[in-house]
């Protein structure tokens, strides 16, 4: 028998790990980390893309049978052990150490990119401070004559986006200068997140009160602006009216699952990370329900407030096409101005196709329906943009207190960043959007599930078996890697439980069984 304070040292380090101050911090942390841009941006556009409403049927499916189950592993996992994504990994086989650090670097190079997409949202909204907004008119030519005719034909925000934001070079073989202002904002960026990491666990936790709610309450501010716009109830018409032939599309399948993956942010790592702050004892499938279920609610949320501002687009252009028409039947055929409403146009078109088919047949007219605006996309699909997240859950392991370790990775993140911040800066964007993530995640995905069922054990995971006598105190079952011993040779696991035991005479006593 051992007194206590000849406890195993791993113990001790697991006893000494940093906690949440709360569970409301754990789960808004856990929240934060898996809601972003794939809510807003992709589940909106899937959603569009197969039938509104009958994407919501195999996404919910494949909510149950993969994602809170993929999700409870690794709340589980780290909860468990009690270590970061590396740690975890390397403490079930060294043989999965890669597996870390797989996670990690996939993480390192979505975080780059993800924070471009933030100085982008800074820079518009620093913009938009302005009266009026400068992508609300062309500007003039060099001859102040008129407007510059490239504006005039792609639009006024194409232009300010890719001539006055990015000043895009013609393709990535011309890699162009620096745009200052554009690196400007990525400084603010990544100061902003240095702020964030800075001690760690500590403020993480702080700051999650914050960057995880005002994204709920900028939602809601654009929900009640969008339902207030015309053309709102048709564009949630849209949403949650299911076409149900998509269902025969394997695509849609695969995408829902796809969705389910990344939007929960499995296997970046920082659940696993997070998770390991919690108490021991904590009930981690009861929080990977309720963290899938939010994130999802989200989903459904967010597609609600960006479909109604669709529908008022889609009313628009809609109307603007009514309107071109209706002009051009009031010169041809002379009608008094303002003689033809929207409402009638329809009739009066099948009046002058019965009487006056050619001189109609002559005309520049398009054809006008609602249900073609609302299937126009409205943003660009990305297959990993969507996924990208902070990335950070794992720099607030053990040893991440001090100021100077994440100052020295948020300086090497930023200077590895500045490439997009050149005027071909996009494109490179799109190269770690299409390769960094997708593929990568999937497989890591693959491998977590074999080394927690198949290394690990996955009964010894969730019910861990721990020998009590009626005078134990409690029992532990830490597990390591003996890399050289002379019982169980080089490179092999011991799967140890540490049990206390107190005597008649209050003395703790430990023992190890094997």
């Amino acid at each position: 028998m051992a007194q206590a304070s000849g406890m195993d040292p791993l113990v001790d380090m697991e006893d000494e790990r940093p906690k949440w101050d709360n569970k409301l911090q754990y789960l808004l942390s856990c929240i934060g980390f898996a809601v972003g841009l794939g809510n807003i941006w992709r589940f909106p556009y899937l959603c569009q893309t197969y039938g509104g409403g009958a994407f919501l049927i195999p996404y919910f499916i494949a909510l149950v049978f993969e994602g809170i189950p993929l999700f409870y592993i690794e709340l589980a996992i780290g909860q468990r052990l009690r270590r970061g994504s590396i740690g975890v990994w390397r403490t079930i086989s060294p043989y999965l150490g890669g597996l870390g650090l797989g996670c990690f670097s996939v993480s390192f190079l979505i975080s780059l990119y993800y924070n471009t997409v933030l100085l982008w949202v800074l820079w518009f909204f620093l913009n938009s401070f302005q009266y009026p907004l400068p992508w609300s008119t062309c500007p003039l030519d060099l001859n102040r004559t008129g407007f510059v005719q490239e504006c005039q034909s792609s639009g006024t925000v194409s232009y300010f986006w890719y001539r006055q934001t990015l000043n895009i070079t013609p393709d990535i073989n011309n890699t162009g200068t620096i745009q200052w202002k554009l690196f400007l904002c990525l400084v603010a960026c990544w100061a902003t997140v240095y702020l964030c990491i800075i001690r760690g666990i500590e403020s993480t936790g702080k700051a999650i009160y914050f960057t995880a709610l005002f994204p709920y309450v900028v939602l809601t501010i654009f929900l009640v602006r969008g339902l207030t716009l015309p053309g709102a109830t048709e564009g949630l018409t849209y949403l949650f009216t299911p076409n149900m032939k998509f269902l025969q599309n394997p695509r849609v399948w695969l995408d829902a699952a796809t969705q389910i993956f990344f939007s929960l942010s499995l296997a970046f790592g920082g659940h696993i990370a997070f998770a390991s702050y919690n108490p021991p004892r904590n009930n981690c499938e009861k929080d990977a329900v309720t963290i899938a279920l939010v994130n999802s609610m989200t989903s459904v949320y967010a597609s609600i407030t960006i479909f109604s501002i669709m529908g008022f687009k889609a009313t628009n252009d809609y109307w603007r096409c009514l309107d071109r028409n209706i002009l051009s039947l009031t010169n041809e055929f002379d009608f008094p101005e303002l003689s033809i409403s929207r409402d009638e146009y329809p009739e009066v078109l099948m009046y002058l196709n019965a009487t006056q088919a050619d001189r109609l047949a002559q005309l520049p007219l398009k054809t006008c329906h609602l249900e073609d605006f609302l299937d126009k996309p409205i943003w660009k699909r990305s297959s990993g943009a969507h996924v990208a997240r902070e990335g950070w859950a794992r720099l607030t392991s053990r040893g991440w207190e001090t100021p100077m370790a994440p100052g020295m990775v948020c300086l090497v993140c930023f200077l590895s960043a500045i490439c997009f911040t050149l005027q071909s800066g996009s494109y490179w964007l799109e190269i770690f959007d299409s390769f960094a993530a997708s593929l990568n995640l999937i497989i890591f995905a693959f491998l977590e599930v074999v080394g927690v069922i198949y290394v690990y054990g996955m009964k010894r995971n969730i019910f861990p078996q721990e020998r009590r006598s009626s005078t134990q105190a409690g029992c532990r079952s830490p597990v390591y890697s003996c890399p050289s011993c002379p019982h169980c040779g080089s490179h092999q696991l011991l799967w140890l439980i540490y049990c206390t035991s107190t005597d008649r005479g209050g003395r703790i006593h430990i023992r190890k069984v094997v």
